[in-house]
């Protein structure tokens, strides 16, 4: 891998605060719902990998009681976990539509290991699948265990807007079947017609 510092725009002398920012900033940058539907989806994916892959080098490379097992990283002091790296593949599986492969490798992270990261990801999982009350709680979740992310912040101000009816719903209309819709709509239009011709 390139130098991790390089890779998210700072100096190796940064505090751990402007670490957390650099990445942040980038991670919002290149974040795979930024991207979706895009030709750029691929390019973006594989940047938030190498990002995700810094940061974590990074908070290794910090930390006085770290070490390298399987590619991933561990701390065996801390929250830190393995799990941790492997958020960066489950991302990629849910930017790729992969919801039921990623929600089964979060599923196998240890109650014990899960960080706000692992409810983000759940919350992004549930909403995708049309689930937004799961999405709404694993949402609050992960900001009440980093109330600072704006990543997670962000995602959950969107899901509240749905809850509350001002913003689209991402499965359609909520007071409804949209099916349901179309045909009273065919049906006031037939209405209307046969009323016009008598």
């Amino acid at each position: 891998m390139n130098d991790p510092y390089r890779i998210l725009g700072i100096s190796p002398d940064a505090t751990d605060e402007e670490v957390k920012k650099a990445y942040r900033r980038l991670a919002k940058k290149y974040h795979p719902d930024r991207y979706q539907n895009s030709p750029l989806a691929d390019e973006a994916s594989e940047k938030m990998k190498e990002i995700n892959s810094a940061y974590d080098m990074i908070l290794d490379m910090r930390s006085g009681n770290s070490s390298r097992r399987g590619g991933y990283n561990t701390y065996s002091g801390g929250s830190y976990s393995e799990a941790a790296g492997r958020y960066t593949d489950i991302r990629i599986l849910i930017n790729n539509g992969r919801y039921d492969e990623a929600e089964q490798r979060l599923s196998s992270i240890p109650p014990s290991q899960r960080s706000a990261e692992w409810y983000y990801l759940m919350s992004v999982i549930c909403y995708h699948k049309g689930w937004l009350e799961e999405a709404y709680n694993y949402a609050s979740a992960a900001c009440r265990l980093a109330p600072d992310d704006v990543e997670y912040r962000s995602f959950f101000s969107r899901i509240s807007k749905q809850r509350q009816g001002t913003h689209t719903s991402y499965q359609g209309s909520s007071s409804g079947c949209g099916c349901c819709e179309f045909l009273s709509c065919l049906l006031c239009s037939d209405c209307l017609c046969n009323s016009c011709c008598r």
